[in-house]
């Protein structure tokens, strides 16, 4: 799957998440939708684009997803 397509899915799960009032949780859900639903292969292509980027183009939440604690790629 091209890098373009990952994050742009991965934007809308953030955006759809972004509502909850409280961020932390709205980092959790991110993270455990993208657990829960991704191939590991696809959770690898997103850390390494957000690693080698720096998160350019990637919603804040995902970033936060993808670099705290509990996140397997």
């Amino acid at each position: 799957m091209s890098n373009d397509n990952l994050i742009k899915m991965a934007n809308q799960i953030a955006q759809y998440f972004a509502s909850q009032p409280d961020q932390e949780q709205a980092v959790l859900s991110v993270r455990n939708h993208l657990q829960m639903f991704w191939a590991p292969s696809m959770r690898k292509e997103l850390l390494a684009w957000q690693t080698e980027h720096h998160g350019e183009n990637l919603h804040p939440l995902v970033q936060a997803a993808v670099t705290g604690a509990g996140w397997e790629a």
